[in-house]
């Protein structure tokens, strides 16, 4: 039987600028060290901090903006198994309403960018975040859904829906 990996539970917050452009990190620590992602982070834990406290707390330490919990939209939970072969993840991801007027300033996590949606596909952006992420963002950001994706080494990432709730 393979060694247990510890689990991490973090969020993922969906930015855009007012033309829609998306806004990622291109970080410079692991997880995906050197890839494209939007913005996000672990929630506090032993806090007792919530998946949406946890979004706009982390919004405001990347970015400096400053929204509120009804600025974003809750609309899918990733369960990542195996992830780069260290962990597991529980990912919730959201999608804010409020747009960004401009670039941010590079953090020690990374520097940013704005990416039209197709621009995102030719990025480096990490496997999960092509074969799960995005294509959940952008099949279901309008409503919720929850994945389960298997990430073990050696193998290809396999995603399974586990449920679709449908839009408004």
């Amino acid at each position: 039987m393979p060694p247990a990996l510890p689990y991490q539970i973090a969020v993922l917050v969906f930015l855009r600028n007012a033309q829609g452009e998306h806004l990622l990190l291109l970080r410079t620590k692991p997880p995906n060290k050197g890839a494209w992602s939007p913005i996000g982070g672990k929630l506090e834990m032993g806090a007792g901090e919530s998946p949406f406290e946890c979004a706009v707390r982390e919004t405001r330490e990347e970015t400096g903006l400053e929204i509120a919990p009804g600025d974003l939209h809750l609309f899918g939970m990733i369960a990542e198994k195996a992830y780069e072969g260290s962990s597991h993840w529980l990912l919730f991801l959201f999608a804010c309403g409020r747009p960004l007027a401009g670039l941010p300033p590079d953090i020690s996590e990374g520097r940013f960018g704005f990416f039209s949606r197709e621009a995102v596909d030719g990025l480096d952006i990490p496997e999960t975040d092509r074969t799960a992420l995005w294509p959940t963002y952008d099949n279901h950001r309008h409503r919720f859904v929850a994945l389960r994706a298997d990430c073990a080494p050696g193998g290809p990432v396999r995603v399974e829906v586990e449920e679709v709730t449908p839009a408004p």
